[in-house]
């Protein structure tokens, strides 16, 4: 069984074939589907990218409503929107005409691609043919966002185009992100959100709609964040600007600390973004995701006794976890149950323990579990399939992984600072914090705030700072109070 059974990948891009047979169906998820949503935040592992993929796998049933679907952003592998890094500067205005011609381009080649043909895709075609913007059919992510940031430089540059041999470009026709006069009008000159509207009349001649779904930009501008804040501002004014288009949907995935990062400074368009929702997980959510995965192996439903394709109701998965795992990691009246314990375990300090974390400690609870057996040791008890000592060894792996390669990852200037936390006790206060980096104490209460901003430390009373459990293992933490420190439970 132990063999048998797989919790799933940590991150959805790598399990996308075969997420929609435990994909947790949650109120969230409904409003989704439903089209009540475009905007949807979350924490990283949180289960943006869950959501994403399984669109992606439903295409079929979302066409059985008229909904085709078009990813704007490469799922995996290389990002087309990461090569902007070496463009040289790109201001927030220019941004939001790049983003709507890249989409404009991108919705007429899933016309062409789905074989959507009236009289406005023809026009359409044409006309981002004749401009250069779409020379062809069927082209990358990437080249389709060169070309439209090329023409951007050569508006920019006011330069009219010109016919340059094999790659015809129409010197009549021009693309322009302001409403042209009507002499340009009579020169051919278009605006960007006038072919937006035709490409809305397309789809409706069509009776069909379109989502363009927009995922990791986490990842798309890492490394640059004036760069990644410019262009997700102008990607919201641009969600903005299509309000009044019916047809188009933008679907848009972002991780809710990177939102609050480009709305610091004040984003005033935010207050017009309703059809949002932040992705929560709670206790329930999230035992309902671990029987799921659970499940879904023949042998462990054959032992348990758990009919093929059941639907568990919240007692029946309680009760499937109780035989599953041990009642508790660590024996004794005040210690948590097991589940308790793992979702302690895997929060950070917003007290939210996103999917991610927890699949990674099963997983690799169940490799310990493996090798344990490998080694000749007990088995559980009764129909258990796993010891509590597994659970503890298995929680540095999960804890070394989101540190280094999430808060290292992505706040390298950070690192230093909690690499020299490494062996001192989990809870501080300003002072001692100074005293470990040797700086002064308004220096280190600023520092030790940006920590609690990435959710490293937890606030408390004083101030004082706490680490929460899912960072002490890598670091090897001492549970307790630094010297000076209050008095007290440390947990």
């Amino acid at each position: 069984m132990l063999q048998d059974l797989d919790f799933g990948a940590r991150v959805a891009e790598d399990e996308a074939d075969v997420l929609a047979s435990y994909f947790v169906e949650t109120e969230q998820w409904n409003q989704v589907w439903n089209d009540e949503v475009d905007v949807v935040y979350g924490a990283k592992g949180s289960g943006k990218s869950a959501i994403y993929a399984t669109l992606v796998a439903r295409a079929p049933q979302l066409l059985d409503h008229n909904i085709i679907i078009s990813p704007a952003e490469n799922p995996r592998g290389s990002l087309a929107f990461s090569s902007l890094a070496g463009e040289g500067e790109i201001t927030e205005q220019q941004f939001i005409f790049l983003w709507k011609l890249y989409l404009l381009s991108v919705i007429v080649d899933k016309f062409q691609e789905q074989g959507v043909n009236n009289s406005d895709v023809r026009e359409l075609v044409k006309t981002l043919s004749d401009t250069g913007v779409l020379p062809g059919r069927s082209l990358s992510l990437k080249r389709i966002l060169a070309n439209a940031l090329a023409y951007v430089r050569r508006s920019i540059s006011e330069i009219e185009p010109k016919i340059e041999g094999a790659g015809v470009v129409s010197a009549g026709i021009r693309i322009q992100f302001s409403e042209p006069t009507p002499a340009q009008r009579a020169q051919g000159a278009v605006a960007v959100d006038d072919l937006l509207e035709q490409a809305d009349n397309a789809l409706r001649r069509a009776d069909l709609h379109l989502w363009l779904l927009i995922d990791r930009l986490d990842v798309a501008f890492a490394g640059d964040p004036d760069l990644e804040q410019r262009a997700l501002r102008a990607l919201f004014k641009v969600y903005l600007d299509m309000g009044s288009i019916d047809r188009i949907r933008l679907k848009i995935f972002l991780r809710s600390d990177i939102w609050k990062a480009i709305t610091k400074s004040g984003f005033r368009e935010a207050s017009h973004i309703t059809r949002e929702l932040t992705l929560q997980w709670d206790y329930d959510s999230l035992l309902q995701l671990t029987t799921q995965r659970l499940i879904r192996s023949d042998a462990l439903r054959a032992f348990y006794e758990v009919a093929d394709e059941a639907v568990l109701s919240a007692d029946e998965q309680r009760d499937l976890f109780l035989q599953v795992f041990p009642p508790q990691v660590e024996n004794g009246p005040n210690k948590p149950m097991t589940f308790d314990w793992c979702l302690s375990r895997t929060c950070d300090a917003t007290q939210q323990t996103a999917p991610r974390e927890l699949i990674h400690l099963l997983s690799e609870v169940r490799l310990v579990q493996l090798r344990r057996q490998d080694l000749g040791k007990d088995e559980p008890v009764d129909k258990q399939l796993f010891d509590g000592i597994s659970f503890k060894e298995a929680l540095p792996a999960v804890s070394d992984v989101r540190l280094t390669k999430t808060i290292y990852a992505e706040h390298p200037d950070l690192t230093e600072y909690i690499k020299s936390l490494e062996g001192h006790k989990t809870h501080h206060n300003v002072q001692s914090l100074a005293g470990i980096w040797e700086i002064p104490d308004d220096q280190a209460k600023a520092i030790a705030m940006r920590l609690v901003e990435i959710g490293f430390f937890e606030k408390r009373m004083g101030p004082e700072f706490w680490v929460p459990f899912l960072y002490r293992p890598a670091l090897s933490l001492v549970q307790g109070r630094a010297e000076g420190v209050g008095t007290g439970s440390d947990e």
